[in-house]
């Protein structure tokens, strides 16, 4: 868990920190370049930091152990951070969109705008550069601790990259084209705006199912069910319910018994039950066994059947 917590962090931190620096570098490289969309791009960074600090604070109260008053633990602040995460894309899509749309407006009804600087090209392309390599570092250690607010930053990281991509081919466009073609660099942030929306809206799904329990894959419940059955003692499986809470699998079964076993033989069977699940499943962090006398009538009408 403490290694887990630590490289979370290490991702964020990084993430913070070349943020911090791009986003300067972007705002200086807009306004000297009388780029709009770089200028977004440089915004859209900035807030990114804020977004990280959000996501730090979520998975370090995740990391946090169960207490008196959350006796399940903490681990819901990863998918509840990672949502808030998914928001922010959204609601970045949402200003780059309004932005870029209100300078294309102003320049319809009249309103002289420079045209962008060469040299902007070059900074984009580094920014590019930078964030594919950021986000693909920060995606696998998401996918690596199975951490959906770290690989939500990661997509910070892409949507980034991604913005500046379209910033380059409009400004590359505007510089081809001339004063005609001017707000080509806007046009081309309205378009990266709807790919960050729609990336914002695949990761707030799996953040909100997660919220809202939802069961993981049938395959997790199969292997789990599989398990249980092995344990000497247990005649059926009959239910199996599992919910997931960031990195953390929290299980509930009725395992069937003989209907004569005793009280003692019966509970010794649901540790092992619990035990081996644990043991063969890590990410199990707790197993609640309900026992239920075996119905042989049950049984009897399977066996018939087959």
């Amino acid at each position: 868990m403490a290694d887990r917590l630590q490289r979370g962090l290490r991702a964020i931190f990084l993430g913070i920190a070349v943020n911090a620096v791009l986003g300067i570098a972007k705002f200086a490289a807009g306004i000297f370049g009388h780029s709009h969309a770089l200028i977004a791009d440089a915004t859209e960074s900035l807030a990114d930091i804020l977004n990280a600090i959000i996501l730090w604070r979520g998975i370090s109260i995740a990391a946090a152990p169960a207490d008196e008053e959350h006796p399940y633990g903490h681990t819901k602040a990863e998918p509840l951070a990672a949502a808030f995460g998914a928001v922010t894309l959204l609601f970045a899509a949402v200003w780059i969109t309004a932005r870029s749309s209100g300078n294309i407006y102003e320049w319809m009804n009249g309103l002289q705008r420079a045209q962008p600087q060469w040299f902007t090209l070059a900074a984009l392309a580094l920014v590019v550069f930078v964030k594919e390599i950021l986000f693909r570092f920060v995606a696998r250690e998401g996918a690596d601790i199975d951490n959906a607010a770290v690989k939500t930053d990661a997509w910070h990281h892409r949507a980034d990259a991604i913005t500046s991509i379209a910033a380059a081919i409009g400004i590359a466009i505007a510089l081809v084209g001339g004063p005609r073609f001017v707000c080509a660099d806007d046009a081309a942030a309205i378009f990266a705006a709807v790919i960050i929306a729609w990336s914002g809206w695949l990761l707030l799904r799996p953040a909100l199912n997660e919220l809202m329990d939802q069961a993981p894959d049938p395959r997790v419940i199969e292997q789990i069910r599989q398990i249980a059955a092995g344990v000497h003692g247990v005649a059926n499986v009959e239910k199996c319910f599992v919910r997931k809470a960031g990195h953390l699998l929290f299980v509930e079964m009725h395992v069937e018994v003989d209907s004569e076993m005793t009280v003692r033989r019966s509970h010794e069977i649901a540790h092992d039950v619990k035990d081996k699940i644990r043991e063969t499943m890590p990410a199990v962090r707790d197993v609640l066994v309900h026992i239920e006398p075996l119905d042989t009538r049950t049984v009897s009408r399977q066996d018939q059947a087959k």
